[in-house]
């Protein structure tokens, strides 16, 4: 096998015309260049340099052999800038995994802001199973995941990263008899029918019922929606009352009242979650920071 150092080496007689001048270029001795071209010849199994007069000119597998070295010269260098933009941040790619009403309300926004301080990156985006998205996380197969954090033990190594709290609000069809008041004590909805938002499995149903049994009462379920803006739509048809996050209210329904409510008011936590051996990488930084500025609350305007 060809040594890719006797190759540059090879290169820099060729180039300067003499192993002198290669030797005083690369900073070794006239005879440690003599040497290494020597070896190099041993390898290729012939002659790469003929002496003319003081100095001296490839041969025909001189000049083959210093042109692949020109170009070995270019790859390392390229690399070398690709692994340094890599290191930085500048360039990479990112599996992002979210739940569906984190999408347009946080993901966006903030890949929108990314993709301004970190153009280089790439991002693939997918949508994940709510219920359980840490192992895709934990297993290499996502860098990230925008998740509600679980009731339960997080498994080791992900570090949840907290993003914001998303406060659950009461939805009344219109003309419901408390859909004039500013806030709703939970209480006074225990004898509603209620529309189920999340399905039987969805670990938010947990935060509905934890909620309820606080204030006193179990919800009876009428409808299961699975999502939030069927959930709305049920309401409307005044099927039932339901709790939904403010996050996935996006842009309601002209036939619901939303209202605050309170004794207890329901929130869930979104976190991001990332494996602790990579949460400090460039690339993966500045995601979390776009999220993290993303989920701030908007400043409260000047006043007049």
């Amino acid at each position: 096998m060809l040594d890719v150092r006797r190759m540059q080496v090879l290169r820099a007689v060729v180039t300067s015309g003499s192993v002198t001048a290669a030797a005083a270029n690369l900073g070794y001795t006239p005879s440690a260049i003599s040497q290494q071209v020597a070896a190099l010849e041993k390898e290729a199994g012939t002659a790469l340099l003929e002496r003319v007069g003081r100095g001296v000119r490839p041969t025909e597998a001189g000049r083959l052999l210093t042109g692949y070295a020109a170009t070995i010269s270019k790859v390392v260098a390229e690399a070398e800038t690709s692994l340094a933009d890599l290191r930085e941040g500048r360039t990479g790619r990112l599996a992002v995994r979210y739940f569906g009403t984190a999408g347009a309300a946080l993901v966006a926004p903030a890949l929108a802001r990314l993709r301004d301080t970190h153009p280089g990156i790439r991002v693939d985006l997918a949508v994940t199973d709510r219920n359980d998205p840490l192992p895709e996380v934990k297993q290499g197969r996502a860098d990230l995941a925008v998740v509600v954090r679980p009731s339960d033990r997080v498994p080791s190594g992900i570090r949840l990263d907290h993003l914001l709290d998303d406060p659950y609000r009461i939805v009344l069809p219109r003309g419901h008899r408390l859909a004039e008041q500013e806030v709703i004590d939970l209480g006074d909805l225990s004898d509603e029918a209620w529309v189920g938002s999340e399905r039987a499995s969805d670990p938010c149903l947990g935060i509905v019922l934890d909620a309820c049994a606080a204030a006193g009462f179990s919800p009876g379920f009428v409808v299961e929606s699975g999502d939030y803006a069927t959930a709305l739509a049920f309401v409307a048809a005044r099927l039932g009352v339901a709790l939904v996050p403010r996050m996935g209210l996006g842009g309601g329904h002209p036939d619901v009242v939303v209202c605050k409510v309170r004794g207890p008011e329901p929130v869930r936590a979104i976190c991001a979650a990332v494996r602790e051996t990579t949460r400090d990488q460039p690339a993966l930084r500045g995601l979390l920071d776009a999220l993290a500025a993303a989920s701030a609350p908007a400043p409260a305007p000047a006043p007049a």
